[in-house]
């Protein structure tokens, strides 16, 4: 069953539609946001709980959906539900959080295929200011993993995975020896992974390619790199966790990065729905292999 564009799209306009934004101030769409996940979630009779944390007074909330049997090597996908500022954040980032949450309802049918746990996560605090900091729901997430010593065999991070374009030369790069390696039209997905992780990171592209009518590509970097850490899945690398994160490349491609032109008319509902399409059957390869 590949990914329904129709869901996508629902979910992506209810959360691009709650006012004010859901950034760290508004607690009160921050909470919806978080119901709207633990109810999408609730429909597929998976296991549903939620992780509390407080900052700076305020309290804020990890939503975790688990599959498949509760012990053994863990799968990890997360996204962050939260918005930089006042912004609608079609892309940066309801875009993963519909992902997430379709990666769910393809997951639901096919649990009983899983051979070890997996773990759907939605992350409040990725943007500034908590930024870089141990306040991310996604560092408290994958500190909680290390502390109870629960192995993880990888983490998935989508993050920005609606924005494409097939505009010859709409795709930028910060120096010349990065463009010289991959395509200059913006029309591609690719697999951000660290240094000494490139069979984990070609792995998960492999997998995605093989499902996904989509160029998907990958990139290996150092993690002191400040492209290669930004999003979730930098916390997960903290704690010695295999992790990459998928995505279109962020402001290097796309020119409503964190503006208030970042609507869902700008999204391409159709490729995204094939980077879902590959990412679960890379989620369904790492949890039955």
């Amino acid at each position: 069953m590949p990914a329904d564009q129709a869901r996508l799209y629902a979910d992506v306009k209810f959360l691009t539609e709650l006012h004010p934004a859901r950034n760290y101030r508004n607690l009160t769409s921050l909470n919806r946001a978080a119901d709207y996940i633990k109810a999408e979630f609730g429909k597929l009779g998976c296991r549903v709980t939620e992780q509390a944390f407080t900052v700076a007074g305020r309290r804020y909330r990890n939503v975790i959906a688990c599959f498949g049997p509760t012990d053994g090597e863990r799968v990890v996908v997360g996204a962050h539900y939260d918005v930089c500022d006042d912004t609608p954040g079609a892309d940066d980032n309801a875009s993963a959080v519909a992902g997430l949450l379709e990666t769910a309802r393809l997951l639901h049918a096919r649990a009983p295929q899983l051979t070890r746990p997996v773990e759907l996560v939605a992350y409040p605090n990725e943007e500034p200011p908590f930024f870089a900091t141990e306040d991310m729901g996604s560092f408290v997430h994958a500190q909680a993993l290390h502390e109870a010593d629960v192995p993880v065999r990888a983490m998935l991070c989508y993050e920005m995975i609606g924005y494409f374009s097939d505009q010859p030369g709409s795709q930028r790069f910060p120096n010349d020896a990065l463009a010289a390696l991959f395509p200059s039209t913006g029309n591609f997905i690719i697999v951000v992974g660290r240094d000494g992780e490139e069979a984990f990171a070609r792995r998960v592209q492999q997998l995605m390619q093989g499902a996904a009518r989509l160029d998907v590509q990958r990139i290996n970097l150092p993690d002191s790199l400040s492209l290669a850490g930004l999003s979730d899945h930098r916390n997960y690398w903290h704690f010695g966790f295999p992790a990459v994160m998928i995505n279109d490349t962020a402001f290097l491609r796309n020119p409503h990065y964190h503006q208030p032109s970042d609507t869902i008319d700008t999204l391409d509902f159709r490729r995204m729905a094939e980077v879902v399409n590959g990412a679960v059957a890379a989620v369904l390869a790492l949890a039955t292999e």
